[in-house]
């Protein structure tokens, strides 16, 4: 008979899987990225705050000089045409998946903007030769860089060029100057990079990646995160079925790597408090929330139009929206609440604020807003 699993037990999984829990923290980004697969980065500065979710004594600068000096991850468009921090090893296979579907699925906008097959073939070619000699550019230079040799680029069209430049496996975003990210070639950021060893079966190895980072998972959560087509879904689950085993979730049949089962026997340890940022991993990683969050306070972690909150988490279940506000010394973190906090987390909660500050290196303290 197939286990049933209730949703605390999978929150407990889950968590540790996505490196939320004490006893799966890690000591640096470049050991968080990998375990994660890809992280969610359409905003920089929420995906920072995502890796002190999964750290211990490690700062802001830290995650900076991984990505920019040690060039251990990558920041590009991959799963679903989105962008994600990528291991540098691990980012040829995911740009070969996911990034024909990405580009599919975007034909009508590139329709729209008048960016044509032709045009956009031309854009590769401009873009290596602007780029080429590890040059680096913001949009805004990329853009005037390119309208100089009769390509358009007003208005979302530059975005455009962009994200199929990247998905195509040509630029990736480099340092920062001033606050602005820019474009570079990938092959010359990963110029340094060990070349990665393909998997004999890429499908099941992408599978697998994302059982060991979210699992227990259903199939619709792997499609939905990965963005991949139905085919390549069910491919890529029947792959790994043999070195998986079948539980019951509340809302049906999920997979979770054998080797992991045994994590639900382990016991329990003090209240698990994060601050998760907007749009991190363990908030788009599946299909539904329902696991996560209270239907009656659903709308306060997805309230429409793609936007995604940032949420304290106590054991993987959450209990409050949260924000940073500036002081005139360091930040407040001010944490609103959905329904009165239990006073047993208030430690747990009160180190996170203060870990949180010393990550952005300032001080931080802690408001908790009446309802």
């Amino acid at each position: 008979m197939r286990q049933q699993l209730t949703w605390e037990e999978a929150r407990k999984l889950r968590t540790r899987r996505q490196l939320l829990c004490a006893v799966s923290r890690r000591s640096s980004a470049a050991e968080i990225v990998p375990q994660l697969f890809a992280l969610q980065s359409q905003e920089w500065s929420s995906a920072q705050l995502a890796i002190h979710a999964r750290a211990r004594g490690i700062t802001q600068a830290d995650v900076v000089h991984a990505r920019e000096v040690e060039r251990a991850f990558v920041l590009t468009w991959t799963l679903r045409g989105a962008l994600h921090l990528v291991a540098s090893e691990d980012i040829g296979l995911q740009l070969e998946l996911c990034g024909p579907p990405a580009i599919r699925g975007s034909r009508s906008r590139y329709k729209q903007l008048g960016l044509s097959e032709d045009v956009r073939e031309k854009t590769l070619i401009a873009i290596e030769d602007i780029l080429s000699g590890d040059n680096a550019l913001t949009r805004a230079q990329l853009a005037d860089a390119l309208a100089a040799r009769g390509i358009p680029t007003a208005g979302q069209a530059i975005h455009h060029l962009a994200r199929f430049a990247a998905l195509s496996g040509l630029i990736c975003l480099g340092a920062e100057v001033d606050g602005d990210l820019t474009y570079t070639l990938l092959d010359e950021w990963l110029r340094a990079a060990q070349p990665a060893r393909q998997p004999d079966n890429p499908l099941a190895h992408f599978a697998r990646r994302y059982l060991a980072a979210y699992g227990p998972a259903t199939m619709a959560d792997f499609k939905r995160w990965s963005g991949l087509p139905a085919a390549q879904v069910k491919q890529a689950w029947a792959a790994i079925s043999a070195e998986c085993l079948a539980l019951s979730l509340p809302d049906g049949e999920a997979l979770i790597l054998e080797r992991h089962l045994e994590q639900l026997e382990a016991p329990p340890n003090e209240p698990t408090v994060r601050l998760l940022p907007r749009y991190d991993n363990y908030l788009l990683g599946y299909a539904s929330r329902v696991f996560m969050v209270d239907a009656a306070y659903a709308k306060q972690v997805h309230p429409g139009g793609g936007l995604i909150r940032a949420c304290l988490f106590v054991d993987g279940e959450a209990k409050a929206n949260w924000k940073l506000e500036k002081r005139r010394a360091g930040l407040r973190v001010v944490v609103e609440p959905f329904e009165a906090l239990e006073r047993s987390i208030f430690p747990s909660l009160e180190a996170e604020v203060e870990s949180l500050g010393r990550f952005l290196d300032t001080d931080a303290e802690l408001r908790v807003a009446s309802g």
